[in-house]
């Protein structure tokens, strides 16, 4: 396992921007500045489609294939469509449950739309997006083991990390399918070198095994160099996984997790972790987060890097527009803005607060607050509802409402919704069909 120094010669833009932001752990030589210097190189990352959705874990493969792009240099994302019908055994301490063809061609289209948002995808020039299942669904078993799997020593597949722990633990053990990855991965790695010049891939440090199996089967059979690049496997400060909630994980799909979700996972970025999650998931430069850095050490209690990095990586992975309309629902929910959202701000709100569906001619025709705030079940009783305005502890789009007032269509402001507040944070919003 390399450090890669640029003693021997100029250091390459790439490579410095991977060191300084932290996505370097290893590489297969110590002379890869110069290797990225030689040419403009075509550098790939694998994603198994395992779900329908990548999640953060994933984004810094990804963040690292974007800053291949912006250094000139071309991203190949491969979709495992056909090693995710095997599955990698690496980090796993037991059998992965196998996915169906069908379900893998779901989970690679849905995984293949949403990474090609973070690349230039505009030519075969600036970038590709293939599937494996391109080529290894044909793949005839003899012919591979006779060309392919001859190449391989049993001994030294054995003493990989993902295989040896997994034998050492006697109720899991290892199947055949399983045992088989590093053999397709590391043809994935040929094929791509072979028809699109591919010659670096980059991966977790729980791939370094299968990426040096790569590396050799290329110098044995076109006798080309190819190198590998691991990135480390994130926790936070606090020992945690990162990317994990208490409800799981974080998922880059906006129907899995909103992006309200995940602006509110990073702006619970611990102080400690602020600095390292904006060099690896902002596009920043390193001016402006050491910046951000010195402030969080000056007013921690403002958390602007926290609030920064929110903004930042939302962006990325939803869009300014989606930014704007969390950034919305925050102030509304948390600083009691009575600002008039917008229509994309109230449906965003609708995923986060209790929703009651309440008719238009309802609303028409006039409802009392009092029977509101019991059919939201914000109060027991129309009497419990009383004593709650008269204690000026109810709002309507956080305006505080003084009077058991009949509620009508005079009172929507909002597009097709009344959001209701008892207290600080009880919030029930109306949506008016």
């Amino acid at each position: 396992m390399s450090h890669p120094s640029s003693e021997s010669g100029p250091r390459s833009a790439l490579l410095e921007e991977l060191r300084w932001r932290g996505f370097l752990e290893a590489a297969t030589s110590d002379d890869l500045d110069a290797f990225l210097n030689q040419a403009r190189r075509t550098i790939y990352v694998g994603f198994d489609p395992t779900a329908d959705s990548l999640h953060l874990g994933s984004l810094i493969p990804v963040m690292g294939l974007a800053h291949v792009q912006r250094h000139g240099h071309r991203p190949l994302v491969l979709v495992g469509g056909g090693t995710g019908l095997i599955g990698d055994p690496s980090g796993k301490s037991s059998e992965r449950t196998l996915l169906t063809s069908e379900v893998a061609e779901q989970n690679s289209a849905a995984i293949r739309a949403q990474l090609s948002r973070f690349f230039d995808v505009s030519s075969d020039e600036r970038a590709l997006i293939l599937n494996n299942a391109a080529w290894l669904l044909k793949l005839n078993l003899v012919d591979f083991l006779r060309d392919i799997g001859k190449h391989f020593s049993v001994n030294e597949m054995i003493r990989r990390d993902s295989v040896r722990v997994r034998l050492e633990e006697r109720d899991q053990g290892i199947s055949f399918t399983e045992f088989s990855y590093m053999l397709l991965q590391a043809y994935d790695f040929l094929f791509l070198c072979q028809h699109f010049d591919c010659t670096i891939q980059m991966g977790g440090s729980d791939q370094w095994g299968n990426i040096l199996s790569g590396k050799d089967l290329i110098r044995r059979i076109l006798g080309k160099p190819a190198e590998g690049i691991t990135f480390p496997l994130l926790t936070t400060s606090s020992g945690k996984k990162f990317g994990k909630t208490e409800e799981g994980a974080v998922w880059l799909d906006a129907a899995r997790t909103s992006p309200y979700q995940m602006y509110q996972y990073w702006l619970q970025t611990a102080d400690a972790d602020a600095g390292r999650f904006l060099r690896l998931f902002t596009f920043l430069d390193r001016e402006r987060i050491e910046a951000l850095e010195a402030e969080t050490q000056r007013r921690p209690e403002a958390r602007e890097a926290q609030r920064v990095l929110a903004a930042e990586c939302t962006t990325i992975v939803h869009g300014a527009e989606a930014v704007r309309s969390v950034e919305a629902a925050s102030r509304i929910l948390f600083s009691s803005s009575d600002e008039i959202p917008t229509p994309a701000t109230v449906a965003l709100l609708a995923r986060e607060v209790p929703v009651t569906d309440l008719p238009q001619t309802e609303l028409a025709s006039g409802i009392g607050l009092t029977d509101l705030l019991v059919r939201t079940k914000l109060a027991d009783s129309k009497g419990s509802a009383r004593k709650l305005i008269e204690g000026g502890g109810v709002y309507i789009n956080n305006e505080r409402q003084t009077q058991a007032a009949t509620i009508t269509s005079g009172h929507l402001k909002w597009p097709g919704a009344l959001l209701l507040r008892t207290g600080k944070k009880n919030y029930h919003l109306l949506r008016v069909r």
